[in-house]
């Protein structure tokens, strides 16, 4: 397992709508997302800086990068493109984050 974090931005005044959104996710898109081996995803926001911080834990053999040609991906990008910072094609923008502290569990 492997754990990667990046950040989004949020427009302002959605965080609202944005939480409503991912609480309605839709079935099938969380089926893609554990097919292509996520295992847990958090998403993070500041409120003062609109950044949305994701962490998520995948497999190492995971397949996400096969996600982008999925049409529930797609669709769901198209979805949430009015409410956050987007590709010209609706990719989320992601400004990748590196670890730079781990405190595992103390035995």
């Amino acid at each position: 397992m492997e754990t990667i974090a990046f950040r989004m931005v949020l427009n302002p005044g959605m965080r609202e709508e944005y939480e409503r959104r991912h609480a309605q996710i839709w079935p099938e898109l969380v089926d893609a997302l554990h097919n292509a081996g996520v295992r847990d995803y958090r998403i993070f926001f500041d409120a003062d800086s609109h950044y949305l911080f994701a962490v998520l834990t995948r497999n190492t053999n995971h397949r996400m990068d096969e996600l982008p040609q999925l049409d529930v991906m797609r669709k769901w990008w198209d979805y949430m493109a009015d409410i956050m910072q987007t590709a010209p094609d609706h990719t989320p923008l992601q400004q990748p984050l590196e670890l730079v502290f781990h405190l595992s569990s103390l035995s």
